[in-house]
């Protein structure tokens, strides 16, 4: 079985805003990523999100299958509320590990040790810096817990810059970019050796951090010119990934695929097979790879993730992105 690398899941948000037991519902096939769906589906690893919500509830996918065209920003939030958030599911990825479900992977030695084992490899991931102060002790702090890779934004605006709205019909040139302590995070990050991620950033913050000379990446992001939507990147940032020796993953969020998917909030293997080929002839099949956004976003709920993950793992050369 070919193993799959996953650019971008949410699963630990899903277990601490929904679970009573994560580590016992880590075990059951419940939601997208699970031990018995990775093994059934050929799961190896991949990056898992620290995202914080607005509260602390079950994921709610509704609100991006109405169809329209602008979906505002929800305010910035409040950085004690995030770091709590954060922490919290630093400590579910920790317990995980303790229970034998994953290994947290903070260089590419264990990384690569870790994928072909019976546990998952797991790169932690901030989804918006949002528990991060302007002093990025807290940086320091998620750093020494294995985080590996930080978004700089999730789609509302932090201290450090702006995300998109959830807008179709517009590319990601949709406000400002880096702040000054935008500015000093990244260069913070690139002395630790941390991945950047660009996904949910504006265009403007997009070059902002290719100005500081970062791999560029965007773990979970589509084409424009397949489906303009403000989440999806152009194909001149997809040709700075490439000559960036950077990594862009496939999501497969129904609302980022196609315009139908945006309307209706349904699509198909077909609409990720279009994405792929563009995205492969822009940046070169080196350079793209997978980030489901499972347990993040509605995605192809029709299909198992097995059969999912094989079909897409064969339109695609390179699952695999990089860590240090």
């Amino acid at each position: 079985m070919t193993l799959v690398f996953d650019g971008h899941n949410d699963a630990l948000g899903r277990l601490w805003c929904a679970s009573k037991d994560p580590i016992a519902d880590f075990a059951k096939p419940i939601g997208h990523i699970n031990t018995p769906h990775a093994q059934a589906g050929g799961l190896g690893g991949g990056f898992f999100a620290m995202y914080s919500p607005q509260k602390r509830a079950p994921f709610d996918f509704s609100a991006f299958s109405v169809g329209d065209l602008d979906i505002p920003l929800p305010p910035m939030l409040d950085e004690g509320k995030a770091l709590i958030a954060a922490m919290g599911q630093a400590g579910i990825a920790h317990q995980l590990e303790q229970a034998g479900h994953i290994d947290i992977c903070t260089d590419a030695e264990t990384l690569a040790r870790s994928f072909v084992s019976d546990r998952l490899a797991c790169v932690l991931h901030l989804e918006g810096a949002d528990c991060i102060g302007p002093d990025l002790l807290a940086l320091e702090t998620l750093y020494a817990l294995g985080m590996r890779s930080l978004g700089l934004v999730w789609s509302r605006p932090t201290i450090f810059g702006h995300g998109v709205p959830f807008r179709h019909e517009s590319d990601g040139d949709t406000g400002p970019g880096l702040t000054e302590d935008g500015r000093r995070l990244v260069a913070r990050c690139l002395e630790l050796g941390l991945i950047i991620d660009t996904s949910h950033l504006t265009l403007k913050g997009f070059w902002d951090v290719a100005e500081a000379g970062a791999a560029m990446v965007a773990t979970h992001s589509n084409a424009c010119a397949v489906a303009n939507n403000a989440r999806n990147l152009t194909d001149a940032q997809l040709a700075a990934i490439r000559d960036t020796n950077g990594m862009v993953g496939l999501n497969f969020a129904t609302v980022f695929l196609s315009d139908t998917g945006w309307r209706t909030g349904k699509a198909g293997i077909e609409d990720c097979l279009r994405q792929l080929d563009h995205m492969i002839l822009v940046a070169g099949e080196d350079h793209v790879g997978l980030g489901s956004d499972f347990d993040g976003a509605p995605c192809l709920m029709e299909l198992p993730m097995r059969a999912s993950c094989r079909i897409l793992s064969r339109g695609c050369a390179s699952t695999a992105m990089a860590t240090r």
